[in-house]
This record gives C-alpha cells, structure tokens and sequence, in this order.
C-alpha cells in the first residue's frame, strides 16, 4: 500500500531485473482511501494483492510510510493488511535518536499490535542505531521479542541528498558542469556570503556552497580551490538570487574546463539554504552508491539465511535473473579473490569498482595515474579508498615484468628493451599481474578490443593442463533458469577437436556456477537423421567427448528445439538423458552461436552475462566495449569465482 504520489521505495523495487510489473499495478489504495472506508481499502488491498500473485513467484509486501496516519492507528492496519494476506510480517524499528532501552519497548509495543491484529511476526530489525549503542540495541530487541532480531547502524551517507535534489528543492537549473556529477551524495551544505580567504578554510569534501549569483569573486575562488590540490573537493555550486555570472565570468568559467555542477536558482539565499537543509536524501533508483552502501550494511549485520528461514521462503526451483547474480556476487565474496582492472580512466569501471567494494566482492587492483582515478572518483562521488591504484609505468614493476616477458617469449626473439615497450600496455601489464601471482584474475575490454584484451592471456597465462584449446561461452539468463552457450566469441570455425574441447570445458564453467552440465552438440540435424560434412563434424565432437570424459551427459547431433523443449525431444530422440533437458548448448561455429546468443537475448529479453573466457590458466574475462556498469560488477564476480579452488 502506497500513496498515489512518486514513491522512491516502489520504484527502487520495480527497477530490479526480472520485475515486469506496472507501477499503477503494485499500488494498493491511497491514504485518503483509508481514512474514508478501513473495510473497503483493505478488501481493496486484498483484491489488488492476488491479481500481482497470479504474475509473481513471490511478492514483497512494503507496508505504509506512516506519513498519512497516526501512529498507532496505522500499525493496526498494517497487522490487518498482513493478517488477511497471510504475509508473514519483518517488522522494520528506528533506532535513530533513541536510547537502546527505547527501542526495546517501542519493539515490544509493536508486537503487542501484530499479535492483537493476528498478524504473524517472523523477524525484526532495528535500523540507523549509532555504532557505539549497535549491541545494546540488538539485545534489547532480542530481549523483547521472541522472534530473530538485527541491528544495522547508521551511515551518514544514506541521509545525504544528491546535487540533483538539491537542484530541485531550489528551484534550479544547470548553468556549467557534468550532468553525471548531479548524481552525487552532498555531505555538507554552506552559505558563501563571506570573502573567498574566509571561506576557503570552511570547505570539505563533498560540499554545496551556496552563494549570490553577483558573487564573481566568490564563483572563481571556489572553482580553483576545487581543482588545487590540498583543497577539498566540492560537489557543487548554487548561485542563488536570480544572478548570473556576466558574460567574461561565464567565458573564464567556461576556459577553466571545470566539471563541477555549478547551478543558478531564482530563489534568494534565505530560501536555498532552508530549501537545502530540508532535504534528504533518499534510496533511489540511481543513487547507487547509497544502495550499495544498504547492501553492504545489511549483508554486514543481517543473517540472510536466518531471515529468510524465518520468514519460512521456500527455496524455488526456477532461478532468474536476479537471483543468479546475485549467487554471483555472494560466491565471490565468500573467498575475496584479488582481481585486476586496467581501465581506469572509464567511469563505468570506476562506478563498477565502487559497487564491489562496497558488498566486499573482490579486492581489487586498478591501472592509471593515481591522482587522476582517485580525483575523478571523488567528482563522481565513489568510494575506491580499498582499491590499489598501480601505474603501469612504475619502474619497479614494469623491469620486472618485462623480463618475465622476454624471457617467455624468447623462441620469438623477444628483447627485454623491446619488452618494456609492450608491458607497459595496461592489458598485457594486467595479465603479467594475473601471471605472476600478484592478482588472481583480470577483466578488460570496456575500453579495449578483444583482442586486446586476450592476446596477451594467450602468450602469458596460456591454456590450462589437458585444454588446447581457449574458447569462451555466455550465460544466458532467461525467466526461470540459466542456459550456458558456447564458443560465442573465439573459435571461428572449429573442428571436431575443437568443438570437444569447448564442449568440456563448458560443462566445467557450468559445474563452476551451479548449473548441472548436460551438453546438446547442436547441428541441423538430429541423431542419425542427417549427413554431411558439418554433421559429420559434430557426430565426431560427440563422440570424442564421449571418450574423454565418460561421465559427461552429451547427446549430438542435434538440434535446438529437440535440445530445448520435452515435446520434441519425445519424438526425436525418446530414450535421450539429455534431449528436452539440455543445459550446455555447444554451436558449430562462431556464426551460428553469435548470432543465436543475440537473438535470444534480444528477443526473449534473456540477460547475456559474458563472454566468459575458458580453458585458461587463470582467469581473464572481456567485456564488451558497451558494457553496463552491472554487467562490469557480474564479469568480475565471475572472474573471482573462476579463480577459487574447483
């Protein structure tokens, strides 16, 4: 049940892969339907909650904002609202600025209305309790209830509003700056009305300055002192009271290159600066910073799997989308493999590195300029502190790798000075890294090619014992479970040799991320139906596969329909292991797998996680040179667990 207004929480949900659900029909009733008739909106609520179940495996019950109601009116109709859904309830406290006995009973009063409404209280936390009290709060909850209790702190940063909120709440608009620099939390808000000396030793990192729009002196100050270093790093400008700068000032503003927000509003200094200091910050869609900040901190201090047993969720048998990145993200945190960036003058990187520091993914390794990255993360408002930043030109290293390489590469005549040329690269400085121990994995290519990317994995890292062959698959994630095509993106036109070789190493990358291998050599015909040359091809595949690893499930050839759908395989191939059930899809060149990968992606919405590189020593993952930052975050997940232990 939610407001008819913008909900920032609905719409948080609703973003999520694997939602395909209309605002207008996750909405239950309003407040003022409440107020006017409780029967009637909570029938109302029932009605609307069976029509989303019919379409859902499950479904999330948000409760009211208490912002419509008094107090314990609307906790009484929440119990009611769980009791006639038959919702087991999470019961959600603040701890903020109350003392841990405070909490406790507040706790204790709120069960005490659950169980009178008969509503069924599974668990509770308590949030935003300071970190000293942390403890107290967590026993007195669990003192009061008899029920599995948490408590997660708070962090400043949740409270923080973005330059765009502010923005808004003035009133104002971008007059000079980067747009993606709107997106960044503000830690402090100041009024500038002094002279720039005074107000230089009062700035800190991450603030809004608030000054008149006739302040040129005030504007350039604070634009130098942002980009001098030894200052702090300001997260925007507000020029207030309808000024603007005058035209020379705008050109300096201008020939200074500045990506600073710097915003003008018509509202005068007394309503900016209360405008400002009414805002919150709020957990949006794309405030992700402050979600991978919830996410850690729940992952922190939250048992997930005491949650969700007492919640009593059963475990489906369908995975989607977002439940298998999510089994990425949690596998690879749990063993905190090191894996190396190289592209580190992309933003796309630099978000993607915050996020997995954040929810303690990975350690990683990020190649440039240090002074560069570190600077253009803090404009962009992300936190890469537990990042290394090398420079793939620091003189240590860079010997050090260019006489591996050389050395290496010494059948083709390699010199070490013609070696510190090529090492100095980011990708094969990168890949030296991965070589020699000092990171465990490396992901490339939002910037790069390919094939800049994974020729030096070739000449360094090389094929793993009993591979020949490197290839690589996608995993494609449809609505109810997660598919393995492969080779999608190396091997051209294999030969039979080949296409065993990918079709084993499939099935192990399979094995790796929890999907149970059994392998359809696709061709355009089925079993014993066709002849020719590339049927010929598989059938020999098949049965190399066959000799070599026996305890493989592998049926071919044959094709996809036969591999994929239980009706056919009946009538092709009836007495098949693997024929209708197929989860290793192995094509017979690259043509006819690209293609395929791209079609199912884009016609069934399937999300294609990949190329996953395999048949390597160790991992190196490519990206896409159009890759998202969550495609970014899952290709280093995938890369961290490719390197633990089998």
């Amino acid at each position: 049940m939610t407001r008819s207004d913008r909900d920032h929480v609905l719409e948080l949900l609703l973003a999520h892969d694997g939602v395909d659900l209309a605002r207008e029909d996750c909405i239950g009733v309003t407040y003022q339907e409440v107020i006017d008739d409780p029967d009637a909106a909570l029938a109302q609520i029932v009605a609307r909650f069976h029509e989303v179940e019919r379409r859902c495996d499950a479904v999330v019950v948000v409760g009211t904002d208490y912002s419509g109601l008094a107090g314990p009116t609307e906790l009484a109709f929440n119990a009611r609202v769980a009791a006639n859904l038959g919702a087991p309830v999470l019961l959600v406290l603040s701890a903020a600025n109350r003392r841990p006995e405070d909490v406790g009973q507040v706790a204790e009063v709120a069960a005490a209305a659950l169980e009178a409404g008969h509503a069924q209280l599974a668990a509770a936390i308590a949030l935003r309790s300071t970190p000293a009290a942390l403890d107290a709060v967590h026993a007195e909850v669990g003192q009061a209830l008899s029920v599995p209790a948490w408590a997660v702190p708070a962090h400043a940063l949740l409270d923080a509003p973005t330059v765009r909120q502010l923005m808004e709440a003035v009133g104002g608009e971008l007059l000079a700056g980067d747009e993606a620099l709107l997106s960044r939390e503000v830690l402090d808000v100041l009024v500038g009305a002094m002279s720039v000396e005074h107000l230089l030793d009062r700035l800190v990192d991450g603030a809004v300055v608030i000054t008149p729009g006739d302040r040129s002196d005030v504007l350039l100050g604070l634009l130098v002192a942002h980009q001098a270093e030894g200052f702090a790093n300001l997260a925007g400008i507000i020029l207030n009271g309808g000024f603007r700068p005058p035209a020379a000032v705008q050109r300096l503003v201008e020939g200074l290159g500045t990506r600073l927000p710097v915003i003008v509003t018509e509202s005068g200094t007394f309503r900016s600066a209360s405008a400002a200091a009414a805002t919150r910050g709020q957990l949006t869609v794309d405030a992700q910073r402050k979600v991978d900040t919830a996410l850690a901190l729940f992952e922190d201090h939250v048992d997930g799997d005491a949650l969700l047993a007492a919640l009593d969720v059963p475990r489906p048998s369908v995975v989607t989308p977002l439940m298998f990145e999510y089994t990425l993200l949690d596998r690879a945190r749990s063993d905190g493999k090191h894996i190396v960036l190289p592209e580190g003058t992309d933003d796309r990187v630099l978000r993607a590195a915050s996020t997995l520091l954040a929810r303690n993914v990975a350690r990683l390794t990020i190649l440039g300029d240090e002074t560069t990255i570190r600077a253009r993360a803090t404009e962009l408002g992300l936190a890469l502190d537990g990042a290394d930043v090398i420079d793939p030109h620091e003189p240590v290293l860079l010997e050090r790798f260019a006489e591996e390489y050389a050395r290496l590469r010494a059948h083709k005549g390699m010199t070490v000075e013609r070696a510190r040329e090529i090492v100095s690269s980011v990708s094969y400085f990168g890949t030296m890294m991965v070589h020699l121990g000092l990171a465990d994995g490396m992901v490339s290519g939002a910037v790069h090619t390919t094939a800049h990317t994974i020729k030096p994995a070739f000449e360094i890292i090389k094929t793993a014992p009993g591979t020949d062959n490197v290839s690589s698959v996608f995993l494609m994630c449809l609505e109810d479970r997660v598919l393995v095509y492969g080779d999608c993106a190396v091997i051209p036109d294999p030969t039979a040799e080949q296409l065993a070789d990918i079709a084993i190493s499939s099935a192990a990358t399979a094995e790796q991320f929890g999907i149970e291998p059994r392998i359809a050599m696709l061709s355009y015909s089925t079993g014993a139906s066709g002849s020719g040359a590339d049927v010929e091809k598989v059938r020999a595949a098949t049965a190399l596969v066959r000799e070599r690893r026996p305890d493989l499930s592998v049926e071919g050839p044959i094709q996809y329909d036969a591999a994929v759908d239980v009706s056919v395989a009946k009538t092709k191939l009836p007495e098949s292991a693997v024929a209708g059930r197929a989860t290793v899809f192995v094509f017979p060149d690259l043509n006819t797998g690209n293609n395929t990968y791209k079609a199912v992606q884009r016609s069934a919405g399937a999300v294609a996680i990949g190329p996953v590189l395999q048949g390597l020593n160790k991992p190196v993952n490519d990206l896409s040179r159009g890759a998202l930052v969550s495609d970014i975050v899952n290709t280093v997940a995938i890369t961290a667990i490719q390197a633990q232990p089998r």
